[in-house]
């Protein structure tokens, strides 16, 4: 993996059209889903029937989903990059994908041996993240990876199977168990994309 120098102003002010365009407002949709998402798990057990609760934040979380592909289309078809575009972009990725992890947790659809994988990939958000800021310092970006881009694509889909859960058992067998292996699959993934990273950053951090 290339590191690249980011010699780009990042002091540029913006003007309002570009912080409110529609590839950040996409973006910014895709965090105040994160909430809605919360809250449909917060009266699933108030209901006498869950499954509205659970198609409720499945639905959401596709949704999120699909803008996380339409803002980053849009932004280069339509020439409008930001740096506040491409600041909180992966910063609503981790925190949509975070918000159900510790859900499903909670919820206990995620289990057992599977918390491991939850806290793999979670684990792997946090760290990346921070070794992304480290470097920023040093006027150094990693670039996203084609395997990465994988790993994600495998995790979303994971999440959505996990949201639908029981819900989704009545209408599909075994999409509790997919979602679950799944989950691990991104998780082996996330594992080494995670060392592909830190490996690519390590010769920058022993030099500072």
């Amino acid at each position: 993996m290339a590191l690249k120098l980011d010699m780009s102003d990042s002091h540029k002010k913006m003007t309002f059209r570009e912080l409110w365009n529609i590839p950040n407002l996409l973006t910014y949709g895709r965090i105040l889903a994160v909430p809605l998402i919360v809250f449909f798990f917060f009266i699933e057990g108030r209901l006498q029937s869950s499954d509205f609760a659970r198609w409720g934040a499945l639905s959401v979380f596709v949704i999120a989903s699909l803008t996380d592909f339409l803002d980053g289309y849009l932004a280069r078809k339509w020439e409008q990059m930001s740096p506040i575009g491409k600041m909180l972009d992966p910063i609503a990725d981790k925190l949509l994908v975070s918000a159900c992890l510790l859900l499903l947790a909670a919820d206990r659809t995620i289990a057992g041996w599977t918390i491991w994988a939850a806290i793999i990939i979670l684990s792997r958000e946090i760290l990346v993240s921070g070794l992304r800021e480290y470097l920023a310092e040093l006027k150094v970006s990693v670039p996203v990876t084609q395997l990465a881009k994988w790993k994600t694509a495998v995790q979303m889909v994971a999440v959505g199977f996990l949201l639908a859960g029981p819900a989704g058992d009545k209408v599909m067998p075994y999409t509790t168990e997919i979602g679950l292996s799944l989950l691990w699959l991104a998780a082996i993934i996330t594992l080494y994309t995670g060392w592909d990273y830190f490996r690519a950053g390590l010769k920058h951090l022993v030099e500072d």
